[in-house]
């Protein structure tokens, strides 16, 4: 309870204000300590309705459990860790005749002491709380009718299987359907993603897990650092210092050496639509377009792209998505940049939307102002997929690499800041653009600005 008669909820060093509840409703919200059951959120009373807005407030920022138990034994079958805000349980209506499969996407692993069902497709992950659930579930990694599961499966629990079913850890097939072994994951966009690739962009990104991302230091107190320059490995050194160089030295080497990261803008001198103009024609402009010949009987033709920088494949997977806070002669927005008509086109996304992207960079960069350029690296990831197993998603990394050192080194030139950002939330992304996060997302973002000249000493 806060000094002004609101409550809040501390996590982490964090607080997050809730509102303000009336007495009844506080009493009955303190049994969220133990469980409150869904059921009594559905009611008409005034108190069940503030509990409910409360409860609501509580899934929007991660800090609600659910439990399916089994009634007066104590013990929980399962809990459901929700991994996005927007998770609430629901159940996806099963019937008899009905049959169901495990997603090719959903795996089972321990985590500590514990047993956890988790999918990238899945807006939450299940803690297993019944070994016999476990069981059952093997049993679903081939197609199940549900009459069958009912007879022949002790763990039987058609809740749990309806809740497993609306978080796509389970698909319902029809005759049009086939095995549900590769293909009906209810998405075609789907069939061109290997299993460990979308869970490791999941996994690797913000927006659709709930665990601690960044440097968190989680081994400091478990393990010395490794040292910044690894020790020389034993044995005779040829000491290349003694052999001549080029005197001077080339603009290119200059320009390597000179490149660095830039977090803190002029705000008062922002980077102008002709420099962003130059920077986006130096760095991710198509320079030619030409077709492949058929490499085998029946393969179709394939068409290609040239551009600045080198690319698996000569696919150029990547989009550059540019949310403007600051830059003279563009309005504040977000635009795609069309790499093949070197042209900027606005994407309609509401303040709120554009103000969390550039606050996420911001917080990213440990920096004291929001970027004035923020350039979001997406992949069309079936462009490397269609082609490669296996390796797409590391491909799609090492092009990465390769555009941000291209990045950097434009900036350099061209006397602006720029700097690498590690993460991004994919799952806004998706909010914004109103692409599927598996069709097109975020791999990489870089902040670009006017780099704030450091003051004179006095």
């Amino acid at each position: 309870m806060q000094a002004d008669g609101s409550i809040a909820a501390f996590v982490d060093g964090y607080s997050v204000n809730l509102g303000q509840l009336s007495t009844a409703a506080m009493d009955r919200a303190r049994s969220l300590t133990d469980g409150l059951p869904l059921a009594s959120l559905a009611g008409k009373s005034a108190i069940a309705r503030e509990v409910d807005v409360l409860v609501h407030r509580l899934a929007r920022h991660g800090l609600l459990e659910y439990r399916l138990s089994f009634p007066h034994a104590g013990q929980d079958l399962v809990v459901i860790e929700p991994q996005v805000p927007e998770y609430w349980p629901q159940r996806a209506k099963l019937g008899e005749s009905d049959t169901v499969v495990l997603s090719r996407f959903a795996y089972l692993r321990r985590r500590g002491n514990e047993t956890v069902l988790e999918s990238p497709r899945a807006g939450a992950l299940f803690r297993i709380g019944d070994p016999a659930i476990a069981a059952t579930l093997v049993a679903l990694s081939q197609p199940q009718k549900i009459s069958g599961l009912r007879r022949h499966v002790a763990a039987f629990n058609l809740d749990l299987l309806e809740l497993l079913l609306d978080s796509q850890f389970l698909l319902k097939l029809n005759a049009e359907s086939g095995d549900g072994l590769r293909v009906n994951e209810g998405d075609g966009n789907l069939v061109l993603w290997d299993f460990h690739d979308l869970v490791f962009h999941t996994r690797s990104t913000e927006g659709r897990q709930a665990n601690p991302v960044g440097s968190t230091f989680a081994y400091a107190s478990v393990v010395s650092p490794p040292p910044a320059v690894r020790p020389p490995w034993p044995g005779k050194e040829i000491d290349l210092r003694k052999l001549p160089t080029s005197d001077p030295i080339s603009p290119f080497a200059k320009l390597l050496r000179e490149r660095h990261s830039v977090r803190d803008f002029d705000d008062e001198n922002p980077v102008t639509l002709a420099e962003l103009a130059r920077f986006l024609d130096t760095t991710a402009r198509v320079l030619s377009e030409w077709k492949s010949d058929a490499n085998f009987e029946g393969s179709p033709e394939i068409t290609y792209s040239t551009r600045p920088y080198p690319s698996a494949g000569s696919a150029y997977e990547l989009e550059l998505y540019l949310a403007v806070s600051n830059c003279e002669g563009l309005a504040r927005g977000l635009y795609h940049y069309d790499a093949g008509g070197h042209a900027l086109v606005a994407i309609g996304v509401s303040a709120q939307q554009l103000q969390a992207l550039s606050a996420a960079a911001e917080f990213a960069m440990d920096a004291p102002g929001p970027p004035q350029v923020l350039i979001t690296i997406a992949a069309r990831f079936g462009r490397i997929s269609w082609k490669y197993s296996s390796i797409a998603y590391s491909l799609i990394l090492k092009d990465v690499g390769s555009m941000i050192q291209t990045f950097y080194l434009a900036a350099t030139d061209m006397g602006l800041g720029g700097c690498a950002i590690g993460t991004s939330n994919i799952d806004l992304f998706a909010k914004m653009t109103g692409l599927e996060f598996h069709v097109e997302g975020p791999v990489g973002q870089f902040a670009l600005g006017r780099g704030r000249k450091p003051e004179a000493p006095r």
